[in-house]
């Protein structure tokens, strides 16, 4: 197989189980925050159906962090199998954020594990601090996956610059300069997908008849939290792709099919991107420059600066997913405003269908947006699997067989996903269904002693 050949095939397998696992992962970062509050409102106000909530959430969170268990180790092992000069040249650097992760990763399978099962074991409040630490685990098991991809982009921390590394300061290498935007990008997006996501299920069930009060607060808190963190991101993403203009002038080109360095730039909304210039779209004069330095005379880099070989491929896929993902959050900020405007006026969120399908929409169109944006961070960085220091196709794997482990993990990440689709529609048709048996409040001991040992206490 040629070197070509196995370059495709890796990147295709990369990206495939990079996409596939991201949307495990954000669920894994901002589901355990979403089942706290439900617990913390339960708690608080003695909401029983708040408690109900977080308690299924809670269900949800252990399938999903079992699943993304198996895809995340899935692409630790592909580091080492496609890419073996990357983690050859550069294990010793990135290697402690992976240790930090791997802390973090079994320490939050731990309080996972005794949160849900403390809730009919523990006080209240000492269950409820039992979950804590999961959601802090997962902030910092994200911090240090989104570090190493920060550290990929803006290289930094190690020596000599080629050949064998020999020395790595960590600080540097975990701190590096992109984490500053990359890592509250990617919080804030798995909040937000979270958010939307979870939301739109409950939505659904309400266009199907479902008012009752569990679906009205498994809509209101989700729906809540992202549409905090929507308009949050949409100023941290506007702060990073000004970075990226700065640090990453080739990338950001790119994204926006800047063919010439020019000032007065015109800012593009989807088209065609060629060598002459973008071929449709909508053309806003001047608003390219004015984005990246806040004035019209500001100059951008174009993809003339490098040679052909230097600049990103598939341009025009790179700018739409871009625009795509610009606009989807514009959108969400938009229903965000919906929710907050109708609480404004009637102390509760619109219950219109209009309101409740557009809800419905958001959790696919969160996804697509996470998606999109994993697109231009991954592909606008090519051909560089570390920003101006190595190549992607020097770092890939000379071994034939590629095809073989990607039809593979294919099919496993497909059973995968069905298995959790299942999983989830049964527990939630369970929860549904009148065979079901909820106590009043999930906790126990019960307030109230049963007669017996009352009576003996009596005596």
């Amino acid at each position: 197989m040629t070197l070509a050949s196995n370059l495709g095939l890796a990147r295709s397998q990369m990206a495939f189980t990079l996409g596939f696992h991201i949307i495990l992962a954000s669920l894994g970062v901002a589901l355990p925050a979403l089942m706290l509050i439900a617990n913390y409102r339960g708690l608080r106000h003695g909401d029983v159906d708040a408690l109900k909530l977080a308690q299924r959430w809670s269900k949800a969170v252990a399938v999903t962090f079992a699943v993304g268990a198996v895809t995340g180790t899935v692409l630790s092992f592909e580091f080492g199998l496609l890419w073996p000069a990357f983690t050859g040249r550069f294990g010793q650097v990135f290697g402690v954020l992976f240790a930090i992760e791997g802390i973090c990763f079994f320490l939050e399978a731990i309080f996972i594990a005794i949160y849900i099962f403390g809730w009919k074991r523990l006080s209240p409040w000492t269950h409820f601090w039992t979950g804590v630490p999961v959601v802090i685990t997962g902030l910092g098991g994200a911090f240090s996956v989104v570090a190493v991809n920060s550290w990929m982009n803006q290289p930094q921390g190690y020596s000599p610059a080629s050949g064998d590394v020999t020395s790595v300061e960590p600080l540097k290498v975990i701190f590096n300069p992109a984490v500053p935007y990359e890592v509250p990008h990617m919080i804030l997006a798995a909040y937000l997908v979270t958010g939307f996501l979870v939301a739109s299920i409950y939505a659904v069930g309400m266009l199907r008849g479902r008012r009752d009060r569990i679906h009205r607060l498994g809509l209101l808190i989700p729906l809540t939290v992202a549409s905090i963190a929507t308009p949050i991101q949409f100023a941290v993403g506007d702060s990073a792709a000004r970075a990226i203009a700065k640090d990453q002038p080739i990338k950001f080109a790119g994204m926006e099919c800047v063919q010439q360095t020019s000032t007065d730039v015109t800012e593009y909304i989807l088209g065609r991107c060629t060598s002459s210039g973008v071929k449709g779209g909508i053309g806003i004069p001047g608003f390219d420059s004015f984005l990246v330095g806040w004035s019209t005379s500001t100059q951008v880099v174009g993809l003339d600066s490098v040679p052909p070989d230097d600049r990103p491929p598939a341009n025009t896929m790179l700018h739409w997913a871009f625009d795509t993902m610009v606009g989807i959050c514009t959108v969400l900020i938009g229903l965000g405003l919906w929710l907050w405007f109708g609480w404004w006026r009637k102390r509760d969120f619109p219950q219109t269908r209009w309101f409740l399908r557009a809800t419905a929409l958001s959790g696919v169109a969160s996804v697509i947006a996470l998606e999109c944006g994993w697109i231009v961070t991954e592909v606008g960085r090519q051909p560089w699997i570390v920003y101006n220091v190595m190549r992607t196709e020097d770092a890939v794997t000379q071994a034939s067989g590629v095809w073989v482990t990607f039809t593979v993990v294919v099919l496993l990440y497909a059973a995968l996903g069905a298995a959790l689709i299942v999983t989830l529609r049964a527990m939630s048709e369970r929860w549904r269904s009148a065979d079901e048996q909820d106590v009043a409040v999930p906790y126990g001991p019960d307030v109230d002693p049963p007669p017996s040992a009352a009576a003996g206490a009596a005596g």
